[in-house]
């Protein structure tokens, strides 16, 4: 039996009200699931739908997880690795944000063989838009009536049709942009000559290549929390 998840995360004012959405598919079946938080940012919301998700499967082994969220499939292929062995530190020695939420995603994939895919947001893909609805109704506080139930009932088109991106390495990746942090105001680059001239000697100026639209807004999101 495959098994095929997609997930969003939402946050009014990020942070603010926020709302998370899953939909999990299985051959026969399709479970929606959704729930809040009062104050919480789109980066925690991201997340929580990814481990809430895999929660209700525990006994899946092998899947496919769809997201839009770069700072998702980033972190659990790549970053966890060196958080983990620094004792949950970044490079620069701070603490890394969302450390309970990346040590339960850690927990519950232990064991599992998942395929993570990046999506773009809002382009049409039916199952990604219903991921969006549900996070957002209930991060406005109005959730949707969350369908449990056949595959063939469930009145979405279940096919993926828009083109997927397996997670690459952004060091071999044609860059997109890059996104500069220096005193608090965020700037986006086209080339790394602006981006270096403009951090080159600034204390506390943080710097990341993007490699496409969503991963430039994903960093841009880590980058505001």
């Amino acid at each position: 039996m495959s098994t095929t998840i997609f997930t969003d995360g939402a946050a009014r004012d990020n942070p603010g009200a926020g709302g998370w959405g899953a939909v999990v598919l299985t051959d026969d079946t399709v479970t929606e699931l959704g729930d809040r938080e009062d104050q919480t940012t789109n980066n925690k919301m991201e997340l929580t739908a990814v481990v809430s998700a895999l929660q209700s499967i525990q006994n899946e082994k092998e899947m496919t997880i769809y997201t839009d969220s770069a700072y998702v499939v980033n972190g659990i292929t790549r970053w966890v690795k060196g958080w983990s062995k620094n004792k949950w530190k970044t490079s620069k020695k701070e603490d890394v944000l969302n450390k309970d939420l990346w040590e339960r995603l850690v927990d519950v994939v232990a064991h599992k063989v998942i395929d993570w895919k990046i999506i773009k947001g809002h382009s049409g893909t039916p199952l990604n838009e219903r991921c969006d609805v549900i996070a957002t109704s209930y991060a406005d506080g109005s959730p949707v009536v969350l369908y449990n139930g056949s595959r063939e009932r469930y009145g979405i088109d279940v096919d993926i049709k828009n083109p997927i991106s397996n997670i690459k390495s952004k060091s071999k990746s044609k860059a997109y942009s890059y996104v500069s942090l220096v005193g608090g105001e965020i700037k986006i680059h086209k080339t790394w000559e602006e981006c270096k001239a403009r951090i080159n000697g600034v204390s506390g100026a943080k710097y990341k290549k993007s490699v496409s639209p969503a991963d430039e807004e994903e960093i841009i999101r880590e980058f505001t929390e």
